[in-house]
């Protein structure tokens, strides 16, 4: 196995991130090796820490201190009280990391939640999220968002956009990009050799043959037959409402969905805690908790770490079917 550890972001340093990083490591121990990058002023106190020269070095921390990557921000941090002074390490940190995935010195990225509004209002952030910031970093156009958990994968085509501007936004480009890069992803980084696709319709039980939406019969219907006949296996597309009890998980790798909320009201409800937030179709692994900042409990020691160690496990996981 490479020495090269996973690297996890700060995130925001005011909110859940530096307290979920401990806890993780608490839980895991040397059994997953990851460094954390940040700045060790921003641990809860009394955190056994280490830092470290460069990620490798991380293999030999033991493993009752969290292994630190530093990188020094302009102010210390209070829980739940985002400061404008540490917008830009925040940012800083992200584009750190994703230099050391790139040159080989991280096998994957993990990255701990940011707040869009406090990077924006402290350092200007031109971009809607984390997920468009690292396909800029990487020099990539199009990526896929997917949320995982052991008894789901679903992947949103549309995603942080107003429900009635869905139909307008589900362009047939749109969905086979996505169907494409989640196909090649599923084999690449989950190592299933014929990976196997479900795509859900827009409308109530698909359109119904047309009569509650055109969407399905003429769009959806037609780009999954296309697929299927040069040998992708993909069925679609499906009445949403019927797609995701147990019978119905098993016999799809992931589920394409419409928009948001058809994809993350599923997972949620099977995984609230366990969920991990995956960005499909960059040249590196990042993973994430499917959780933000949650600035009303940061700091108070009652966040829960699940997310964050799936999204480690995970990343570990998808770094090693690339063979990293």
């Amino acid at each position: 196995m490479s020495r090269a550890p996973v690297v996890l972001t700060s995130g925001d340093p005011s909110g859940i991130g530096p307290e979920l990083a401990v806890k993780a490591r608490a839980v895991l121990g040397d059994s997953l090796p990851f460094v954390w990058l940040g700045d060790p002023r921003h641990l809860p106190a009394g955190t056994a820490f280490q830092e470290v020269a460069s990620p490798a070095a991380a293999a030999d921390v033991p493993p009752g201190a969290l292994p630190v990557l530093p990188h020094r921000f302009a102010a210390p941090a209070l829980p739940g009280q985002p400061d404008p002074a540490n917008a830009s390490g925040v940012i800083e940190v992200i584009a750190r990391a994703v230099d050391l995935v790139q040159s080989g010195a991280a096998r994957a990225l993990c990255t701990a939640p940011i707040h869009k509004k406090a990077l924006k209002d402290g350092a200007g952030f031109a971009f809607p999220g984390h997920t468009e910031y690292l396909a800029h970093l990487a020099g990539v156009g199009r990526v896929v968002m997917m949320l995982a958990c052991p008894g789901l994968r679903v992947v949103p085509t549309t995603i942080h956009i107003a429900l009635s501007e869905v139909p307008t936004a589900l362009t047939e480009d749109l969905l086979e990009d996505t169907i494409r890069i989640t196909h090649a992803a599923l084999k690449a980084d989950f190592g299933l050799a014929a990976p196997r696709l479900a795509v859900a319709g827009l409308n109530p039980h698909a359109g119904e043959g047309g009569a509650m939406g055109w969407e399905d019969e003429r769009m959806i219907r037609p780009l999954v037959a296309r697929l299927a006949a040069e040998g992708m296996a993909i069925r679609g597309p499906l009445p949403a409402d019927t797609m995701f009890h147990a019978a119905a998980r098993a016999g799809y790798d992931a589920a394409i969905c419409a928009y948001h909320d058809q994809a993350l009201i599923p997972i949620k409800t099977i995984d609230f805690a366990g969920g991990v937030n995956v960005t499909l179709g960059l040249p590196f692994v990042r993973t994430s908790p499917d959780h933000g900042t949650a600035y009303d409990i940061a700091g108070k020691g009652v966040a829960d770490p699940s997310s964050l160690i799936a999204a480690l496990r995970l990343a570990q996981d998808m770094a090693t079917a690339r063979g990293r």
